[in-house]
């Protein structure tokens, strides 16, 4: 185990207990509660607790119109019916907390949702494991001609190997750095006694962006399947991706009734702008139209174009 691990509170010991409760559980998701999922090359992803489940969202969208619950067989329906209409308050009404291990660098990024109540690791007060991540080659690349924001073409493999040597000489300097700035090594053992150990809090700032932190992470269901609709798709950057794939998995084993509507309605469907859907209308009556005659932009066009699988 890694020290920032070892340091997190009594993070082993839910799982040495079993607890009774009167609490509807997810029977899936209990069998992994605690687990360490691993991700990119030293992190995690684990579920600490969770609020609710399937039925939770379906109590709170009848008891809204006055009739409780109702039979089983119709919670699918009703579920379905709420994602497809947009009803988001029922899914608020179960929450779901994480522990994750990150790169800095894609911590930055998540921390644009804030939907989430967070808690990071403090490197004022304690000290970062000598862990960074390393892309593997394959994940090497030029920056996209099309994408301002996204990879392009694959990097030859003597730039690739170039590169990943780089990011493990400079993060391992740094670090080395990092421990010879503290006075300490991982332990919190003095390195020279002869000498005074800068502050935590400046010692860090000369880490670099691909050291590892951890946070607990927790949110309400229609929040995460928001998440997991921008950073689990094709488009989001791999890395963030990475942890998104992992816990669209737990969010099946949860709430497997939701995850269902969420696949069909959220993650497997398309926005259509308004002249995006007279441009089908008219495709459809076996009209003729060009981007031209279509009132959207060339790349808007595009977009349409690909998502009904016409492009040549």
């Amino acid at each position: 185990m890694s020290t920032l691990a070892a340091q997190t509170p009594n993070s082993d010991e839910p799982q040495t207990e079993i607890f009774q409760t009167k609490r509807v559980i997810s029977p899936a998701l209990e069998e992994i509660l605690y687990e360490p999922l691993q991700v990119l090359d030293h992190g995690f992803v684990r579920v600490i607790d969770y609020m609710g489940d399937d039925s939770a969202i379906v109590q709170a969208a009848r008891v809204s119109y006055g009739k409780g619950t109702k039979r089983k067989s119709q919670d699918r329906g009703l579920i379905h019916y709420l994602m497809r209409h947009m009803h988001t308050t029922p899914f608020e009404m179960c929450e779901i907390k994480y522990h994750i291990k990150l790169p800095i660098f894609i911590a930055r990024q998540w921390i644009r949702h804030r939907t989430a109540n967070v808690n990071e690791y403090s490197a004022r007060y304690s000290i970062l494991d000598n862990e960074f991540y390393i892309p593997q080659p394959e994940h090497i690349a030029s920056q996209s001609e099309q994408n301002n924001q996204g990879r392009g073409k694959a990097l030859s493999s003597e730039q690739t190997e170039y590169v990943i040597n780089l990011l493990k000489e400079d993060a391992q300097r740094n670090y080395d750095h990092y421990q010879e700035f503290l006075n300490e090594d991982a332990e919190g053992n003095i390195i020279d006694p002869s000498k005074d150990g800068l502050a935590r809090e400046l010692a860090r700032m000369n880490l670099t962006l691909n050291c590892y932190t951890q946070w607990y992470w927790k949110i309400d269901l229609h929040n995460l399947m928001h998440f997991l609709a921008l950073r689990a798709d094709s488009h989001a950057q791999y890395e963030i991706r990475a942890y998104a794939d992992i816990m669209l998995d737990t969010l099946k084993r949860w709430v497997p009734i939701a995850y269902e509507a969420f696949e069909q309605y959220r993650q497997g469907s398309a926005r259509i702008s308004k002249n995006g859907l007279a441009t089908i209308q008219q495709m459809l009556q076996g009209k003729e139209i060009t981007q031209a005659d279509s009132g959207m932009s060339q790349r808007e066009w595009d977009e349409l174009m690909a998502t009904l699988n016409l492009t040549n």
